[in-house]
C-alpha cells in the first residue's frame, strides 16, 4: 500500500469492524486507489449508481453478495436506468428471465437505500451538486455534465465502484477530484457557422461527437460559441463527448463555471494542441452519426439522455396536433419526476394521443423495446447513434428534434433544407 495513507475510518472498514459489506467496498476502493496513485481517500457528499443495470449473473452476484452482508448506502444515492421499465413493464419485449434478474438488480439496489430514481439524467433532479462539491458519479454523461456544467466534481466511476463509494462515502483522491487534472489540454475553436445552425439544437449532439472524436481522454477547450447554450445543449454535447470519446470534462468558454476566461480554462498552460471546428467538420461529424441512407425509417426515438421538461415542452409543440404516421413508433425516454411533472401539464396526454410512447427507468438503445421488426431508426441523440447499432443492430437515421418529429408523422425522413447552409 506504498503512497496511501488510510484515515482511522478507511482502516476500520477495511479490518471489517463496521461489517462485511463495508469491508468489501473498500477493498475494492483500495484497489482502485492504487491503481490511480492516489495517497489519500476523501469524502463524497452523493452518489450515482450504474451498477443497476443488467449486464449479466456478475452485475447480481456482486450486488447479492452485497445485500446479504446487510450494506446500506452512506450518502444520498440516485440510481441510474435499469433493463426494465418498471411502471410500463410490458414494453420490455427481451428474454423473460433477463428481465426478472433486471428488476431484481433494480430491487437489490433500493433495498440498500437508494432512491429508485431510475434516470440517466440526476442532475435534472432537485437537490443536484453544487459547484466544487465532490461526489462519485457513473454514466457517462452525468459525469460530464457534473464536471463540466455544474462545476461539481467526480471521477469516471464504473459499475461496482459506484456502490462501493456509495457505501463508504469515500473515493480515492484522484482523476477529476484534484485541480490539476481539470485543466484545460485541447482547444476547440469555433469558426462562422450558418445563424439558424448555431441557435439549433442539433449543432450540440454534433459537436460533441466531433470533440469527443478528437480529444479521446484529455480535457476539452470549446471557444466561439456565440449563442447561450441551454442546459439540454450542454447535456447533450457533453452526452456526445463521452460517447465517441472519454471525455469527462469539458469547458466551454464565458459559458461554463470554470471557465470564464480562456487562461483561466487552461490554467495559465497553452493548449497541447488546437482543433479548428469548421462547418465541413462539423458536416462529417454529423454524417458519421447516421448509418443508413434513404427516406425509410421504422422508429424514431428521442430523450436519450432522459428528456427535460423542457424538452418535453418542445415535442409537445412540435406534435401539436399532427399524429404519428400509422406503422409508425415514436418513442419518448424521461425520468419518473419529469414524466409526472408533464402529466400534470397535460403533455403527456396530448403526446400519447398523437401516437407517442414513454418509456421510464431505462431506455430504448440499453434493452428491447423496440419492435424486433424495426431495421432504420432517426434519433436526435449522438449517444443513441453511437450505442444503438452495436446494442440492437439497427441502422440509424440522425437529425434534429424538429426533423425527428416531422419525419415520425409523415412517415418517413423529412430535413430541414436551410438548417446547415451550404455544408449539406
Amino acid at each position: 500500500m506504498a503512497g496511501l495513507v488510510l484515515d482511522p475510518i478507511d482502516e476500520r472498514r477495511l479490518a471489517g469492524e463496521e461489517g462485511e459489506a463495508p469491508r468489501l467496498a473498500m477493498r475494492v476502493l483500495v484497489a482502485m486507489a492504487r491503481a490511480t496513485d492516489a495517497e489519500r481517500f476523501i469524502d463524497v457528499e452523493a452518489a450515482h449508481v450504474d451498477a443497476c443495470l443488467y449486464h449479466g449473473q456478475v452485475s447480481l452476484d456482486f450486488t447479492e453478495r452485497l445485500a446479504s452482508a446487510g450494506a446500506r448506502v452512506a450518502v444520498p444515492t440516485t440510481l441510474n436506468v435499469g433493463v426494465v421499465d418498471l411502471l410500463h413493464p410490458d414494453r420490455f419485449r427481451g428474454d423473460p428471465a433477463i428481465g426478472a434478474a433486471g428488476r431484481r438488480l433494480m430491487e437489490r439496489y433500493v433495498g440498500m437505500g437508494c432512491r429508485p430514481t431510475f434516470t440517466c439524467a440526476p442532475y435534472q433532479l432537485p437537490d443536484r451538486p453544487r459547484r466544487g462539491q465532490h461526489v462519485a458519479w457513473a454514466e457517462s454523461n452525468a459525469i460530464v455534465f457534473a464536471n463540466s456544467v455544474l462545476g461539481a466534481r467526480t471521477a469516471r466511476y464504473g459499475d461496482f465502484i459506484d456502490i462501493c463509494a456509495a457505501i463508504t462515502g469515500r473515493v480515492p483522491d484522484a482523476g477529476l477530484h484534484r485541480d490539476e487534472y481539470r485543466r484545460g489540454q485541447v482547444l476547440f475553436r469555433l469558426g462562422p457557422l450558418p445563424d439558424r445552425l448555431e441557435s439549433s439544437d442539433v449543432l450540440y449532439p454534433v459537436l460533441g461527437h466531433l470533440i469527443g472524436s478528437e480529444a479521446g481522454s484529455l480535457v476539452p477547450v470549446i471557444e466561439g460559441l456565440s449563442a447561450e447554450p441551454t442546459e439540454d445543449h450542454l447535456k447533450a454535447l457533453g452526452a456526445g463527448a463521452a460517447s465517441s470519446g472519454s471525455v469527462g470534462l469539458f469547458h466551454a468558454v464565458g459559458m461554463t463555471p470554470e471557465a470564464p476566461t480562456l487562461q483561466a480554462a487552461f490554467g495559465g498552460a497553452p493548449p497541447l494542441r488546437t482543433v479548428e471546428v469548421t462547418l465541413d467538420r462539423l458536416v462529417a461529424a454529423r454524417d458519421e452519426l447516421s448509418t443508413a441512407a434513404g427516406p425509410g425509417i421504422d422508429a424514431v426515438s428521442v430523450g436519450t439522455p432522459h428528456a427535460s421538461i423542457a424538452e418535453l415542452e418542445q415535442l409537445a409543440a412540435l406534435v401539436d396536433s399532427a399524429s404519428v404516421h400509422a406503422g409508425m413508433a415514436l418513442f419518448v425516454s424521461t425520468d419518473r419526476a419529469t414524466l409526472a411533472e408533464a402529466e400534470a401539464r397535460g403533455w403527456v396526454e396530448a403526446l400519447e394521443r398523437a401516437g407517442a410512447t414513454f418509456v421510464v427507468d431505462t431506455c430504448t438503445y440499453v434493452t428491447p423495446i423496440l419492435d424486433a421488426r424495426a431495421r432504420v431508426v432517426m434519433t436526435n441523440s449522438a449517444k443513441w447513434a453511437y450505442y444503438a447499432p452495436g446494442n440492437l443492430g439497427v441502422a440509424v437515421v440522425f437529425g434534429s428534434l424538429e426533423e425527428c418529429v416531422r419525419s415520425a408523422t409523415l412517415g418517413r425522413v423529412w430535413r430541414d433544407p436551410d438548417l446547415w447552409g451550404d455544408g449539406g
